[in-house]
């Protein structure tokens, strides 16, 4: 079970409808999975398109074979995601009646939009994919940027469906019926620009990382060829530009955070009470209201939050009882947020350590202890997403809707959930492991091809083929 699913599946209350925990655990698991595909849908079609351009601009043999293998591992991701997302589609409505029928006019607005956004991504993978061997190059290459802008749309529609019920708007309550609904107000709302650029700086982390941590490993195992050092350059550069802009957007979303929802800022710093001069404490669990084995840097959260030390922070104890969370679930927000940002600058760290290694030689680094980091930082890039993502959903808690519908109020009290959760399970297992295989299978078949013929067959408009209709087209091999 993914960190996201240990932690929302948690909060039990004494008046919970016994399909609470159940719905929790399988939308959490989904969730977890899910998040794993989005940044491949998102940034690595992006860095495609970045070799594929080089490879077009520069001649560059080796580029434009990475941009063919990627796109085929593009493909297979966007299938994957395609069915977990529609899982996820199906749950909203079976596991959640009380959010779909009470908030579905406002809640269901930015999903039809994401829905537009992947018919068209859809649509223009398959004309990429299918253009290989059919379309002129550059003709081609334009065929792939509706998937890139497309895979931005439609985690923005997401990220605003999720960012409305951190900070619900755009809608009029009468007698808890929602009975007005303004589209733009409900898209855009209070934390959608913050929580968007927020993940999809994540997505270009996670997919930059994951991919050059890819061919890291491979420099290691000795193969030092060009594309290899490309592979490893070209996702590395997109991450290291993106992980610094990410701590800023980061600083800038706490501080709204700390503005606009008080109560999941009282869970990050595991604050007790309501004070001054807080201290930004790193670690630590909160047992009995009192926060114990952390360190405190002294006024260092109110210094954060509003630039001096006399900056009030509110604590959990002006949450009112009935919806105060419990010491473990503020733990959990605490501990993730913590992860999450250690996370961060240990990636920055990296970043820089590549950046003055490339800035010296001029070339990709081969130092081994270097690419050791970098094999790994696609991990820990997926790590903290997922501990984010731990941040917003269970930092709302115990509220579906902040302020408006209790989480308990909103899951179904109809049937049985344990066997449909069981069932999610097995789905997504088979599902996994096709995409392990078919990702293996790829990969064979391009270490079975490593000859000067098999690459010009996998590159059907390369240099030799089209030198004539493409001048720019040089053999750089």
């Amino acid at each position: 079970m993914t960190p996201l699913a240990w932690s929302v599946a948690s909060l039990p209350f004494a008046a919970d409808p016994p399909s609470l925990l159940p719905a929790r655990q399988m939308m959490a698991f989904t969730l977890g999975f899910h998040i794993v595909l989005v940044p491949f849908g998102v940034a690595f079609t992006f860095l495609m398109l970045i070799a594929n351009h080089r490879a077009l601009r520069l001649g560059d043999r080796d580029a434009l074979t990475l941009a063919r293998r990627w796109s085929h591992v593009a493909a297979v991701l966007f299938a994957v995601g395609a069915v977990s997302g529609t899982v996820l589609s199906f749950e909203m409505g079976l596991l959640w009646p009380g959010l779909m029928g009470r908030f579905g006019a406002a809640y269901g607005f930015p999903f039809a939009i994401e829905g537009l956004f992947f018919f068209l991504e859809a649509i223009f993978v398959a004309i990429y994919i299918y253009g290989w061997d059919r379309m002129a190059p550059w003709p081609h290459f334009w065929t792939g940027v509706p998937v890139v802008l497309a895979g931005v749309g439609g985690t923005a529609s997401v990220v605003a469906a999720n960012s409305w019920m951190n900070r619900p708007g755009g809608i009029t309550v009468e007698q808890g019926r929602v009975v007005d609904v303004q589209p733009l107000a409900v898209f855009f709302n209070r934390a959608f620009w913050y929580e968007t650029v927020h993940m999809l700086l994540a997505a270009y982390m996670v997919a930059g990382f994951i991919v050059a941590g890819v061919y890291a490993a491979g420099l290691l195992k000795g193969r030092t060829d060009r594309r290899h050092r490309l592979g490893l350059a070209i996702p590395f550069a997109v991450a290291g530009v993106a992980t610094p802009l990410q701590i800023l957007v980061g600083d800038v979303a706490a501080r709204a955070v700390f503005e606009g929802e008080p109560a999941k800022f009282a869970a990050i710093e595991a604050l007790p009470t309501t004070g001054t001069h807080v201290p930004e404490t790193l670690g630590g669990v909160l047992v009995g209201g009192q926060v114990r084995y952390g360190i405190d840097v002294p006024s260092g959260a109110s210094l954060l939050a509003g630039f001096r030390p006399s900056t009030r922070i509110q604590g959990l104890d002006a949450i009112p009882p009935q919806y105060r969370p419990a010491d473990h679930l503020v733990t959990t927000v605490h501990l993730a947020f913590d992860l999450m940002v250690g996370i961060g600058f240990a990636l920055l760290g990296l970043s820089a350590w590549f950046g003055w290694l490339w800035w010296r030689r001029r070339a990709v680094p081969q130092d081994r202890w270097l690419l050791r980091a970098v094999s790994v930082s696609g991990a820990l890039a997926l790590l903290g997403l997922w501990a984010g993502w731990v941040v917003t959903e269970v930092g709302r808690q115990p509220w579906t809707v902040v302020g408006l519908l209790l989480t308990r109020d909103a899951v179904t009290t109809s049937g049985n959930v344990w066997p449909f959760f069981v069932g999610t399970l097995l789905l997504y297992a088979a599902v996994g492991t096709g995409t392990l295989l078919a990702l293996r299978e790829l990969r064979r078949r391009w270490a079975r091809g490593e000859t000067v013929e098999a690459v010009d067959a996998d590159v059907p408009y390369g240099p030799d083929n089209h030198r004539a209709s493409e001048p720019g087209m040089v053999d750089t091999s």
